[in-house]
């Protein structure tokens, strides 16, 4: 299918405004240029009931995390929220919008971790903080008014490679628990050679954009072989937690995604999975610029919803947060474990080219 109308009007003003690729940049800039990228596609800013900016300890001193709350006491049922810019760009700024919209989607709070980026800190370092930020938060449930018993982790891009690892190595270490995986258009696979050779657009997150980051993450090319880096070569992914993988349809990363969600199912893991037709990587951090983000978002919160045992708050009243797979979501499979997988054409009509900061996509 062709690019979405709206991303084709996005790619213009891009064009227009002259936008660099991220890999072209260097870190200050790029960092800079995601963040703005970020904000302008994000659309109005949505109230909460609380935000808070802290610190946990983690492997190499504080770990700065921001934790955005609905309304009630708790105990909250928590999502653990893992940022994208592949590994090397964001923080816990460029996770807010998301984290707001699915706080009032879902009825549960978000806890963001501010991990170490690379290459200052290199592969392991992110995946460390990570998993020290989920035994933290399970072992410390009532200082974030969190309940034990619904936890949950998510991330987009970089991010979801990051909530895929997590999730191997609560398993291997017999815990916590975890009710639910949120996998938004994950790398899971590092090998270089593994996209379209073709895949070359400047304006658009590409084959140049991941290498770019998997330079910068790595500390040795052989990384790419150890399941904490690429969760699709992890042996067994029996006994994780249910899943939600989104893909984009014209992602570079979006087979690979489609893979672990596969071997997911395999395992006997519930899954779903969604490819968004005509959609590009970083789309459902841009609901201000496509209204398939905006539809991803509600599909993420049923998904939290259903297995958080939660509600939407007050702030979300009138959203489109039914439980059933958005329109605009092509249908790549059967039943992944039971659980439907989305369908039916995208018919979405052209927007005002808003979000054109910065580079080429979120990683």
């Amino acid at each position: 299918m062709a690019l979405d109308p709206q991303v084709v009007a996005w790619r213009a003003a891009r064009a227009a405004a002259g936008a660099a690729p991220l890999y072209t940049q260097t870190l200050a800039e790029a960092r800079a240029a995601d963040l703005a990228a970020i904000r302008a596609g994000a659309g109005a800013v949505e109230p909460v009931a609380e935000v808070r900016d802290t610190h946990l300890p983690g492997p190499d001193g504080p770990l700065p995390v921001r934790i955005h709350r609905p309304a009630g006491d708790g105990p909250l049922p928590t999502l653990l929220w893992f940022f994208g810019g592949g590994w090397t760009l964001g923080s816990v700024d460029t996770a807010d919008g998301i984290c707001r919209r699915l706080v009032n989607l879902a009825g549960c709070q978000t806890v963001t971790v501010g991990y170490r980026l690379a290459p200052e800190h290199r592969f392991p370092a992110a995946v460390e903080d990570c998993h020290r930020a989920l035994r933290w938060l399970a072992g410390h449930a009532g200082e974030f008014r969190a309940d034990p018993d619904r936890l949950a982790v998510g991330g987009d891009s970089a991010g979801g490679n990051l909530a895929a690892a997590v999730t191997l190595l609560a398993r291997a270490d017999g815990g916590p628990r975890l009710a639910a995986q949120l996998l938004i258009y994950p790398n899971t696979d590092q090998r270089p050679g593994r996209g379209a050779a073709d895949d070359e657009d400047p304006l658009l997150f590409n084959r140049h954009s991941v290498a770019w980051y998997r330079g910068h993450y790595l500390t040795d090319p052989a990384d790419a072989a150890h399941p904490l880096a690429s969760p699709l070569l992890a042996e067994d992914l029996a006994g994780l937690p249910p899943a939600l993988v989104i893909t984009a349809e014209h992602d570079p990363l979006r087979d690979e995604g489609e893979r672990y969600a596969g071997r997911l199912r395999e395992a006997g893991v519930p899954t779903e999975l969604t490819r968004y037709d005509g959609m590009v990587h970083g789309f459902f951090a841009m609901p201000g610029v496509f209204d398939a983000g905006q539809r991803a978002q509600e599909q993420a919160a049923a998904f939290l919803r259903k297995r958080l045992a939660t509600a939407p708050t007050a702030s979300a009243a009138g959203a489109a947060v039914g439980g059933a797979p958005p329109g605009g979501a092509a249908e790549v499979g059967a039943a992944l474990g039971g659980a439907a997988v989305g369908g039916g054409p995208a018919g979405v009509a052209g927007g005002s080219p808003a979000g054109v900061a910065g580079g080429s996509g979120h990683g």
